[in-house]
């Protein structure tokens, strides 16, 4: 089946935009914007991987995971991180094992937050629908919320630009849980042209293909790392 330009959410791989490099950089040294970005994909991973992989209870996952990130700031963590050895996600991953070790080892349990909020009891609803094998999980996770972020980054964007026709047609129908309703209904619906129901869609759906490549340019360390990911994420699928 051809390539569709409008609904192939991958995109081309050669037109992929160039990687904001400095932006793990900027985070290993405490950079507010560029550690946010990171806290804000990878929190719930971490708290799930440590719930099933490391079975812990709900309080201790909290403490774990709030100390990690607490410790990624102060301990300078990332600036280990060398993207000619392997992906970020992997490091993080790796430090986040090391973390609990080492926890395991003392009584201290660090209770700091950050500029992200970290919402457990939406995770915890979660695992209790859901039951991925412990080697799964952060990857799942991780993708799971490189979407939804890129959504939210959607419905923002369309609010403050004045696109809110756009948004609510692109959210009944690809982001509808159920029966999808036809064309003409969210034409009807809307007050518009049936070709406008098609433009709309394709626009969003190129512009969700746009944001969610610059979350994940914030979350790698170069293009190398980022086409490798991209692969993977749309592999996946």
């Amino acid at each position: 089946m051809p390539y569709d330009r409008d609904t192939g959410l991958g995109g081309p791989h050669h037109r992929f935009p160039t990687t904001r490099q400095t932006l793990v950089r900027e985070a290993a040294v405490g950079a507010g914007a560029a550690l946010d970005a990171i806290v804000a994909l990878y929190w719930k991973p971490a708290y799930k991987h440590v719930r099933t992989h490391w079975r812990r209870s709900n309080e201790d996952a909290k403490d774990l995971v709030q100390g990690f990130f607490t410790a990624l700031l102060e301990q300078e963590i990332l600036a280990g991180f060398d993207p000619g050895k392997g992906r970020l996600r992997t490091y993080l991953r790796a430090c986040l094992d090391r973390y609990v070790m080492k926890q395991d080892e003392s009584a201290a349990r660090l209770k700091r937050g950050g500029g992200v909020t970290f919402d457990f009891d939406a995770a915890e609803r979660e695992i209790a629908v859901s039951t991925p094998s412990p080697e799964d999980i952060f990857f799942r996770e991780w993708q799971r919320e490189l979407f939804t972020l890129a959504l939210d980054d959607l419905r923002r964007s369309c609010c403050e630009s004045g696109k809110l026709v756009q948004w609510r047609i692109f959210e009944s129908f690809d982001l509808a849980e159920g029966a999808r309703p036809t064309y003409h209904e969210l034409a009807t619906g809307h007050g518009i042209p049936v070709t406008s129901v098609t433009n709309y869609l394709a626009w969003a759906r190129r512009e969700l293909r746009r944001l969610l490549l610059e979350r994940l340019h914030t979350v790698t360390s170069g293009d190398r790392e980022s086409r490798a990911e991209l692969r993977t994420l749309f592999g996946a699928l």
